[in-house]
C-alpha cells in the first residue's frame, strides 16, 4: 500500500525469536543476551538505522561469541605478561584440561577406595616434581595471598624482619608493607634502601622474630652504591627464611639470570618459597608455595588456607601447565629474532600489496608483569599509521597494540602464527574501510 509506514513491516518479537538460529543461539548464550540483541536490532530498524528485513541478521551480528563479557584479544603490545590483558596466556593443553574438569572430577576424591583425599593432589606432585629441593607444596589463589598467609600462619603477633630496599609496591597500589599489617604482624625494618648487611639482620633476629622475609623486586632495579645479603647467609640466623621471588620462575634459566627461581632459592637455605603461576611459568593465576614439610603443613593447616584455596579449574590448569608442553609464555620469550623478522617482514609485505602504509622496523619486547624489569628482547614490528591503533582495538576480534612517537606499533611476539592471516585481514578492513580513528561500539558486546 502506497505510504505504508516502514516500521510496521518490522517482525514481531516472538517471530524473530523463532528463527533456528536465534534458539541455536539462545541455548549457547542464554535467551535474555538474545532478547536483548533483538530488541536493539527491533530499535535501530523503527530508526531506519536498517531494513526491517535485515532484523534478524543484525540481531545475530551483535551477539558476543560468548556468554562472558570477557572479550579474547591478540596482543601485539610485545608485553608478554600484560597484567591489563590477563597477564600468560595459557597452552592449549591447559585449555584443554579446563575444559575436562568443568564437570565433576575427582578433585578430592579417591577412585579407587571411595573415600575423601587429599585435594589436588596430582598438581601438588607436578609442581613438586618441577621443583625437586622442595618437601611439600601448596598452591593458594595468588601470589600476595601465598605471603599473607605465610605471614598470618608464621608471623601474627610477632615480627617479620625485611630489609627496607625491599618494601616494594607490587602493583595498583598493594604495598608489601600493607600486606603484612593486615596480618596482624609486626614489620621489623632493617638496613637501608640500597644497602642491607647481615649484622642488620642480626641485630633484628630474636625471640619476637616470626621469620626474616627476603622480597626480590622484580619490577626495578637500584643500581650505584648498594649491597643485600644473599638467601645462604640469612639461613644461618636462626629463624625461618620466606623468600617471595614473585614471578614463578621454578628452575634457572639462562635468558633470566637476574630472576631467582624456587630451586635455587631452596638450596640456599630459604624455608619456603612463594611464588606467582600467571607469570613466567605461563599458567593460571596461582599462589605457589614450596619448601619444607612441617612449615608447609603449618601453612595447609591454617584455617585461612581454606578461604585461599584454589579451585578444580585452576588445579587442572596448572598441572598440564607444568606437565605439558611449552607454554605460550615461554615460546614469546624465547622466540627467534629470525623467525619474528620473517613473519613480520610477510606480513607488511602483503599489506603494502593493499595499498596498507606499512613498514617492518625493530622492536624490543619486555617481560612485564613485574618481571625482569631490564630483560630487552630483541624482535620486529609493522609499523602503521597512529590512527590505526584505535580502530584495531575495537575490531573483531580486538588487536591490542602499542601507539610510539605518532605510529600504531604491532609487534608479533605474543600472537600466535596461525593467527597472522587474522592480522592481516584486520589491518586490510581498517585501511579498506577509511574509518580509522573513528568511534565505534566495544567489538563483543
Amino acid at each position: 500500500m502506497v505510504g505504508l509506514d516502514p516500521r510496521r513491516r518490522i517482525p514481531r518479537t516472538d517471530t524473530i525469536l523463532a528463527d533456528a538460529r536465534l534458539v541455536a543461539a539462545g541455548e549457547r548464550l542464554g535467551d535474555a543476551t538474545v532478547k536483548h540483541a533483538v530488541h536493539d536490532a527491533q530499535m535501530r530498524a523503527r530508526r531506519a538505522e536498517i531494513a526491517p528485513e535485515d532484523v534478524v541478521d543484525a540481531a545475530l551480528e551483535s551477539l558476543p561469541d560468548t556468554a562472558s563479557a570477557l572479550c579474547p584479544v591478540l596482543n601485539g603490545t610485545g608485553v608478554i605478561l600484560h597484567t591489563n590483558l590477563g597477564r600468560a596466556a595459557l597452552s592449549a593443553a591447559a585449555v584443554t584440561a579446563i575444559a575436562a574438569a568443568s564437570g565433576y572430577v575427582d578433585v578430592e576424591y579417591d577412585l579407587a577406595t571411595g573415600v575423601r583425599a587429599r585435594r589436588g593432589r596430582s598438581t601438588l606432585n607436578a609442581l613438586l616434581a618441577a621443583v625437586p629441593a622442595a618437601e611439600d607444596a601448596l598452591v593458594v589463589n595468588n601470589g600476595a595471598a601465598a605471603l599473607v598467609l605465610a605471614a598470618t600462619a608464621l608471623a601474627t603477633g610477632r615480627e617479620i624482619v625485611v630489609s627496607r630496599g625491599e618494601l616494594v609496591e607490587i602493583g595498583d597500589g598493594f604495598r608489601i608493607p600493607d600486606l603484612i599489617a593486615s596480618t596482624g604482624a609486626r614489620l621489623r625494618e632493617v638496613g637501608t634502601t640500597n644497602r642491607t648487611h647481615l649484622s642488620d639482620y642480626r641485630a633484628a633476629v630474636g625471640p619476637e622474630t616470626g621469620f626474616v622475609l627476603k622480597v626480590h623486586p622484580s619490577n626495578f632495579t637500584v643500581r650505584g652504591f648498594t649491597s643485600a645479603v644473599p638467601l645462604q647467609a640469612l639461613a644461618d640466623l636462626g629463624v625461618p627464611v620466606v623468600a617471595d621471588i614473585g614471578s614463578g620462575l621454578l628452575q634457572p634459566n639462562a635468558l633470566l639470570p637476574d630472576e631467582p627461581d624456587a630451586t635455587t632459592s631452596l638450596t640456599s637455605g630459604a624455608t619456603i618459597v612463594t611464588a606467582s603461576g600467571d607469570k613466567l611459568l605461563g599458567g593460571p593465576q596461582a599462589g605457589l608455595i614450596v619448601g619444607r614439610r612441617d612449615i608447609v603443613n603449618t601453612l595447609r593447616r591454617h584455617p585461612l588456607a581454606r578461604a585461599l584455596r584454589v579451585d578444580k579449574l585452576t588445579l587442572a590448569g596448572l598441572e598440564a601447565t607444568l606437565t605439558g608442553p611449552v607454554s605460550p609464555t615461554s615460546r614469546a620469550l624465547h622466540a627467534d629474532p629470525d623467525d619474528l623478522r620473517a613473519r613480520t617482514e610477510s606480513l607488511t609485505a602483503a599489506l603494502i600489496r593493499h595499498g596498507v602504509p606499512a613498514r617492518t622496523i625493530p622492536s624490543t619486547g619486555v617481560v612485564g608483569g613485574g618481571g625482569a624489569p631490564e630483560l630487552e628482547l630483541p624482535g620486529w614490528a609493522v609499523e602503521l599509521p597512529e590512527t590505526y591503533a584505535v580502530e584495531l582495538r575495537i575490531g573483531r576480534p580486538p588487536i591490542v597494540t602499542r601507539v610510539e612517537h605518532g605510529h600504531c606499533i604491532l609487534d608479533l611476539r605474543c600472537i600466535p602464527s596461525v593467527e597472522d592471516e587474522t592480522v592481516r585481514r584486520a589491518i586490510v578492513s581498517v585501511h579498506e574501510s577509511g574509518r580509522s580513528g573513528k568511534e565505534a561500539p566495544p567489538p563483543c558486546t
